[in-house]
C-alpha cells in the first residue's frame, strides 16, 4: 500500500510508512519476544494514527472549502 502512495500527497506517505513501519515492528516484537519493540511499536502506533488523523482532518477541510487550508504536502 506505501508503494501506492508515492503518487499522491506527503499526508498519505506519511501514514503508510509509519503503518509499514508498525507491521514490522509488532511482528519483530511478537517474533523475539521482545518487550522493548512491542512498547516501541506502541508508540509508532501512536505516530501512525495521529498523522492520519491529521491527512483526514486536512482533506475534509480543504475539500469542504474547495482551497488548502491544511496542507497534506507536495504531490
Amino acid at each position: 500500500m506505501f508503494l501506492g502512495t508515492l503518487r499522491l500527497n506527503r499526508a498519505l506517505q506519511l501514514v503508510f510508512l509509519s503503518l509499514t513501519v508498525l507491521f514490522f515492528l509488532l511482528a519483530l516484537g511478537d517474533y523475539t519476544g521482545n518487550a522493548s519493540i512491542g512498547t516501541l511499536a506502541g508508540y509508532e502506533g501512536i505516530i501512525c494514527g495521529l498523522s492520519a488523523i491529521y491527512t483526514a482532518l486536512a482533506q475534509v477541510i480543504n475539500e469542504a472549502y474547495k482551497k488548502v487550508i491544511v496542507p497534506l504536502g507536495p504531490v
